[in-house]
């Protein structure tokens, strides 16, 4: 059966509230076909996600319209193995059990800098050795500061991490790896990172959608050795131990209006 999340906007909700609505739409789910399974809620944004299985969007969206009225600003279409991946674990609140667990996930891009060049100057072995150095690198790190990798590109991982402030320190200290293993490297490599942040259903019709674009986006405009971030995760680590240039406004392909993008000045963070 299908799977589908949704976004409801709730402003002067509690965990209380939304837990209350759960439980309402446990009580309707049956007549239509549909398994509510877990929800989020952030009361900091006041925004809760529901995850269902459903024949169909309109039946999630009719149990909600029975149960309580709290019709979702979006909903889409989405798979388990992917919420597993970005979300972690999937927890199933006893009903009525208030539950405050954010959606909110950082994103982060990996690039190795030239790897078609690297290929056409050393060949695919010696161009496959450089990529599992930089594989192990960034592995370890994700493994160390609480990543999930979602993707492996070829030329880069996409990974994803609950906090801002881990995915930045994760960044950090691939920049930091990398440039120990090319002290003593007969081939060296350089790694562009970029980073955004933010919530799993927007207008877009993909799970982070958004968040991933613009991630992307970031990690393209840095060269190797450098870390970008998007505005987002700059304010959000202000008062953190971490220094950001201010690389100003960029037009990103994608995006009607350009994007404030900061340089994460990792030697000294």
């Amino acid at each position: 059966m299908p799977m589908y999340m949704d976004r409801h906007d709730l402003p002067g909700a509690t965990a209380e509230d939304v837990a209350a609505a759960h439980v309402q739409d446990l009580g309707a789910q049956e007549r239509y076909g549909v398994r509510y399974i877990t929800y989020w809620f952030d009361p900091t944004s006041a925004t809760a996600f529901c995850l269902a299985e459903a024949p169909s969007r309109d039946a999630a969206m009719n149990v909600h319209k029975e149960s309580h009225g709290l019709i979702a600003n979006e909903i889409i279409e989405v798979d388990a193995r992917a919420i597993g991946d970005f979300l972690g674990r999937i927890h199933e609140p006893a009903p009525g059990e208030p539950w405050v667990a954010t959606a909110f996930r950082t994103i982060l891009f990996t690039d190795m800098e030239g790897s078609t060049s690297h290929t056409q100057r050393l060949g695919d072995a010696k161009a496959i050795e450089l990529m599992r150095a930089h594989d192990s690198i960034v592995r370890e790190a994700l493994r160390t500061s609480g990543g999930s990798e979602i993707d492996h590109a070829g030329d880069g991982i996409m990974s994803a991490f609950a906090s801002v402030v881990r995915a930045v320190e994760c960044a950090i200290e691939i920049q930091r790896q990398v440039a120990i293993h090319n002290d003593t490297a007969t081939e060296p490599f350089r790694v562009r990172i970029g980073l955004s942040a933010g919530e799993p259903v927007t207008a877009s019709d993909r799970l982070f959608g958004a968040v991933i674009q613009l991630a992307a986006r970031t990690c393209a405009c840095a060269d190797g050795g450098q870390i970008f971030v998007s505005s987002v995760i700059r304010d959000l680590c202000l008062g953190k131990d971490f220094t950001f240039a201010d690389r100003g406004a960029v037009p990103l392909k994608g995006f009607d209006e350009p994007h404030n993008l900061y340089e994460v000045n990792w030697q000294v963070a």
